[in-house]
């Protein structure tokens, strides 16, 4: 149950609302600068952001860049069949459901709770096609048919970590047998100094697809700082070009790694199997400060 003062109706509290879920306590806190915008916290991690007035709206830096990917799959207003696996506040659902009227799309979220705390205080479009369904991300991406979808968006986390069984060449060939020919996988990334997860997770996407691309903060790539990293990956050539121009145009401008250059950033890191497959590192107690 979502504890809170409600005095405009679903969507427009103007006090932060929470409620239990299985992955923590989640928050709905209130966007001072969007009347209808709200943040969504998991044990106090930013997780999703959300403006119901505006769906295309994407505020959080690594969800632009998955907007990005999401926007050059494909002809601009085509629609297309969208896998999520993880589903937060449904950011990106709701943005290409705006961007590309008549997509169809599924939402893979185990948390049942949050899923129920979502809808009713940040209610989807009921002429928007989506299905969300309470299973494990592995075991629903295992029932997704060969080549179903135009673009698969993993962005798993629990406890601010990415589980061990979602991070291995199994997993990514799983992804590649539901993607269509010339269909992406982009996946979100987490990781800090050394950066050794974030460029193992390389090595295991590069063991499965031939085309990848890497989009994250010169910080975070520089080892600098714990952060997200976006990857792009594909069996046909990657708009680097463009994915370049809009990140270097971004209000938090990022690099894109691809080619000789990914490679040598990777430095040799082997893919994960399952039977070596770890979470991703907990970010720092400041992370989120």
């Amino acid at each position: 149950m979502a504890k809170g003062k409600q005095k405009q109706g679903r969507g427009r509290t103007a006090e932060p609302v929470s409620a239990q879920v299985a992955g923590g306590l989640a928050e709905l806190v209130p966007d001072r600068d969007r009347p209808r915008g709200r943040t969504l916290l998991i044990d106090g991690a930013p997780q999703s952001h959300v403006d119901l007035d505006d769906p295309a709206y994407l505020d959080f830096a690594y969800q632009r860049r998955l907007g990005h990917i999401a926007d050059l799959v494909a002809p601009p207003g085509k629609p297309i069949q969208v896998l999520h696996l993880g589903g937060g506040a449904f950011t990106l659902a709701r943005y290409i459901a705006a961007t590309r009227p008549r997509s169809t799309q599924q939402i893979i979220e185990i948390d049942a709770p949050l899923v129920q705390f979502v809808r009713t205080e940040l209610p989807l479009d009921g002429g928007w096609r989506i299905r969300v369904r309470g299973v494990d991300a592995r075991e629903g991406l295992a029932k997704v048919p060969d080549g179903w979808a135009d673009l698969i968006i993993a962005d798993v986390f629990s406890g601010a970590r990415t589980p061990a069984h979602l991070t291995s060449v199994e997993f990514t060939g799983e992804v590649r047998r539901a993607l269509r020919p010339g269909g992406f996988y982009a996946a979100n990334l987490a990781d800090g100094p050394p950066l050794a997860h974030l460029k193992a997770q390389i090595a295991t996407a590069a063991a499965v697809f031939p085309e990848l691309a890497l989009t994250a903060e010169p910080a975070v790539l520089r080892g600098r700082r714990f952060g997200n990293a976006v990857l792009l990956a594909g069996d046909r050539e990657l708009p680097v070009a463009e994915l370049t121009r809009r990140a270097a145009s971004d209000p938090h401008q990022a690099r894109v790694e691809h080619g000789r250059a990914l490679a040598d950033f990777t430095g040799g890191a082997a893919p994960v199997t399952d039977a070596a497959a770890r979470p991703s590192p907990a970010p720092p107690p400041d992370a989120f400060a």
